[in-house]
């Protein structure tokens, strides 16, 4: 393979551009599923630059493939398209350019960078191998990764490893992170409706206060974790949205609580769910109110590969120097849904620092844009050194 300086006066030729499309992407968001201008835009670059092309995985996925050489190996890398549904505060010049959508996750600096390195790896054809590069919709929410399996990603296009990136804020501009096993938790969404009897404010005895109920309960709530999970084990149980009543005279006859759940082991993620379904009930039951509870499982555990890991952690390594590497980077309580490709593949989603910026899905979040260059260089790397020839 040739060495890293190679690599980044490769990537470096492109660093004008690569910034350009970043924030091309940035101005145009669009939300899961309907990434039809940034997919045209995907599949158009790598036609372009040699790639076979495949559409349609998952609804606005791309696949682009580059097979070199007789080597056997295949390595997938990944990078999501999808903005939010957030209205956009950061006052920049090439800031969102449609209502109420924002790349406040960093997706368009993932796919920015993954397609310079595409296009540096087109350059330099120096593996022997197949490189399937995989640009997912839909992962704020809508599982586009799971979709994309489901429409068959590995069957058509079949990869040893798979390998993943997230910038994140708060580590330290291009410093690294690896996590080896549960790298990332586990998200459930639960909405209880405490149901009980409206009346007057001023007559509460013949009424069965649901408010009240639904007090009782978030408080109950914050037990679980304290009294009911091993304090080795972590759990977040958070109730973000109670809603109820439209006026201080009048009691509701019912209360919203909207909860989300984040483990990393399944006994305890079963446990949560045994336990927050009794304690609605019996709570509600003791106020003389009934329960209803819509618990909604989402994206599972992301399990990163011990062997993917350490390879994916000394090509980081080689190109930086294992000072760029942060020691004892811990699990993440967010949640992604490219724990579906680690479960039906094996390979690591590793981190990117994105400096002192906004927090991830903030109105003022920017991807930090001298980070593209170290994104793609590292993919460059990551990608040849799997397909060494």
């Amino acid at each position: 393979m040739s060495g890293g300086t190679d690599i980044a006066a490769g990537v470096e030729a492109h660093r004008e551009e690569m910034v350009a499309l970043r924030r091309d992407l940035h101005r145009h968001p669009e939300l899961a599923y309907a990434e039809r201008r940034t997919s045209d835009l995907v599949a158009q670059s790598l036609s372009d630059w040699g790639y076979q092309v495949s559409r349609g995985l998952g609804g606005t996925g791309v696949v682009g493939t580059l097979a070199l050489g007789d080597g056997p190996r295949r390595v997938g890398i990944r990078a999501d398209m999808d903005a939010l549904p957030i209205v956009e505060a950061t006052g920049l010049p090439y800031a969102s350019g449609t209502s109420g959508v924002m790349h406040a996750c960093g997706h368009d600096g993932h796919t920015a960078s993954l397609l310079t390195a595409a296009r540096v790896l087109a350059e330099r054809r120096d593996f022997s191998g197949t490189l399937n590069l995989i640009f997912q919709p839909a992962e704020e929410g809508g599982a586009g990764a799971r979709r994309m399996i489901e429409d068959g990603l590995f069957e058509r296009f079949p990869c040893d490893a798979v390998f993943g990136l997230h910038n994140w804020p708060g580590v330290p501009t291009g410093q690294f992170g690896f996590v080896t096993g549960p790298a990332m938790a586990a998200a459930d969404r639960v909405v209880i409706r405490v149901v009980g009897k409206g009346g007057h404010g001023a007559a509460p005895h013949q009424t069965v206060d649901p408010v009240v109920a639904g007090a009782s309960l978030v408080m109950a709530l914050q037990s679980v974790v304290s009294r009911n999970v091993d304090p080795l084990d972590a759990a977040v149980i958070t109730v973000g949205s109670i809603h109820g009543g439209l006026a201080a005279n009048v009691i509701p006859d019912s209360v919203e609580l909207q909860i989300t759940v984040r483990t990393f082991k399944p006994e305890v993620r079963d446990r949560i769910e045994a336990r927050i379904t009794a304690l609605a009930r019996a709570q509600a039951e003791s106020y003389g109110a009934v329960a209803e509870i819509d618990y909604r499982r989402g994206y599972p555990v992301l399990v990163n590969h011990a062997d993917e890991t350490e390879f994916a952690r000394r090509v980081a390594a080689e190109q930086f120097g294992p000072e760029r590497i942060q020691a004892g980077f811990p699990p993440i309580t967010a949640s992604e849904d490219f724990a579906y490709m680690l479960q039906a593949q094996p390979g690591s989603y590793l981190f990117l620092g994105n400096g002192d910026s906004a927090a991830l899905h903030s109105p003022g979040y920017n991807f930090n844009d001298e980070i593209l260059p170290v994104a793609a260089r590292y993919w460059v790397a990551l990608a040849e050194r799997y397909l060494a020839a």
